[in-house]
């Protein structure tokens, strides 16, 4: 079973150019005047001529799981809509709840798995592939992808050779968004070295707002914190290795990130509500209380793009009360961690290749780019699709960068490590953020549990 990225981590040598391009483009947006369409909005988009054919569907019913909850629903729910009014098919959506591995596998024991998933982990694509679950792509589906897609994601949803899924959303998880406000009352500016950064949370501590919000309850935020560290410090090359397993976790260069990142995990005057606090924040909640109120509860938050659509759910306006920085630099670089929903068929139907077809072209991405809170790895998007300024110069790094990125390690790693509520990764991170100090502990326990997972 292929565990690594092989054609695309193995090639790449180095995050810098992604990183160069994210942060330039932020530079443009970050003080708000990049919000505005500049006469080729949202609303537009570009052409709105369809640039696929699907076939007639009436009649027919598909089933569609993924983990989104909140405004991601209602926007993926928009996609299926449209994909119901071209082919005349009836979509349901079934929300699996974040142990995707788990769902599927227990709905294919009972016999009656979804027609289509959206799966966050490359592990979990290479797992279920391997135990013959998913339906090899069709040759409509082989042709958007190929059309609109570097090589890069297209060997990301593939298998041994074989093309299974379609990365309909990507994510940049480098990421730190931020209060303007308290910023502005704190006389704090957006800092580019992870030094600079914990000066700023100080800054801001000082000046009465809790620093930094962190969402510990999901872990999943924990392994981007280690991952955006890690990249930075170790480099792409350990980094690459360490997501194989071919270096262990107790390796030197865990305990530096660790240590690194104990420098903020171990403050808890740095921490919205401590580190109790932490733990007990789930991640849309690490993103509201961020720019909800008069007084907010914290004044930044490390999270990807897609926060943008937490943060709409507040009066606090992307580019203006929201703005964004690149993950600060821990090494000589910032990092450029992505991830991404890849799309697979578990039953080989008409409808299903279909609706594979429709998430691979530019008319289903640009529905969620207008809706907002998206960023498509689709290289042929109309950028113009997409809601606001910050958004748009996010999905133009991303593109620019073409394969120059590393995906989100714990995405990487088998099901039972890298992708399980209150197992592996996630829970040994919340171990650590209860306990900083206690960095060779956590180390062990990591690579225990690697090791068993990665069956070494």
């Amino acid at each position: 079973m292929r565990r690594r990225l092989d054609r695309t981590a193995g090639r790449v040598t180095t995050a810098v150019a992604a990183a160069s391009a994210l942060a330039l483009a932020l530079a443009a947006c970050g003080s708000g005047g990049g919000t505005k369409d500049n006469g080729s909005g949202g609303s537009k988009g570009g052409s709105t001529a369809p640039t696929v054919r699907l076939p007639q569907l009436k009649g027919q019913k598909l089933q569609v799981t993924a983990v989104w909850t909140g405004p991601e629903r209602e926007n993926f729910v928009k996609v299926l809509d449209e994909f119901e009014k071209r082919t005349g098919a009836t979509v349901d959506f079934v929300p699996s709840g974040d142990d995707m591995a788990g769902f599927i596998g227990s709905k294919i024991a009972g016999g009656g798995p979804p027609d289509v998933a959206m799966l966050q982990q490359v592990g979990v694509l290479n797992e279920s592939a391997g135990k013959g679950w998913l339906k090899p792509l069709g040759s409509a589906a082989k042709a958007q992808l190929a059309k609109n897609y570097t090589k890069g994601w297209q060997d990301l949803g593939a298998h041994k050779g074989t093309p299974y899924g379609v990365y309909f959303k990507a994510s940049n998880k480098s990421l730190v968004w931020y209060n303007a406000q308290a910023f502005d009352n704190a006389g704090a500016k957006e800092p580019k070295s992870w030094q600079d950064f914990l000066k700023t949370a100080q800054t801001l501590s000082e000046s009465g707002v809790e620093p930094v919000s962190v969402g510990g309850s999901d872990g999943w935020t924990l392994t981007d914190w280690f991952e955006n560290v890690y990249l930075s410090q170790a480099g792409p090359e350990k980094y690459d290795r360490l997501a194989q397993h071919k270096i262990k976790w107790t390796d030197p260069s865990v305990k530096q990130a660790l240590t690194t990142l104990g420098q903020l995990f171990g403050r808890k005057d740095l921490l919205a509500g401590g580190n109790s606090g932490a733990l007990q924040t789930d991640f849309p909640t690490s993103v509201t209380q961020t720019f909800s109120g008069d007084t907010p509860k914290a004044a930044m938050v490390s999270s990807a793009d897609f926060a943008a659509a937490n943060i709409s759910q507040t009066k606090a306006k992307v580019g203006t009360d929201a703005k964004v920085f690149p993950f600060p630099a821990v090494g000589a670089k910032s990092p450029v961690v992505t991830g991404g929903d890849v799309a697979v068929a578990l039953k080989d139907s008409k409808a299903s290749q279909a609706l594979l077809t429709f998430l691979a072209s530019t008319d289903a991405a640009k529905i969620w780019a207008q809706a907002g809170g998206f960023i498509s790895p689709n290289k042929e998007l109309d950028q113009a699709a997409y809601a606001n300024g910050v958004m748009r110069e996010i999905a133009k790094a991303l593109i620019a960068a073409g394969d120059d990125f590393r995906f989100d390690m714990s995405d990487q790693a088998p099901a039972s490590f890298g992708g399980k509520p209150g197992q592996g990764e996630w829970k040994d991170l919340q171990d650590f953020l209860k306990s900083p100090r206690d960095v060779a502990g956590t180390q062990a326990r990591l690579e225990k549990d690697a090791a068993k997972s990665f069956g070494h």
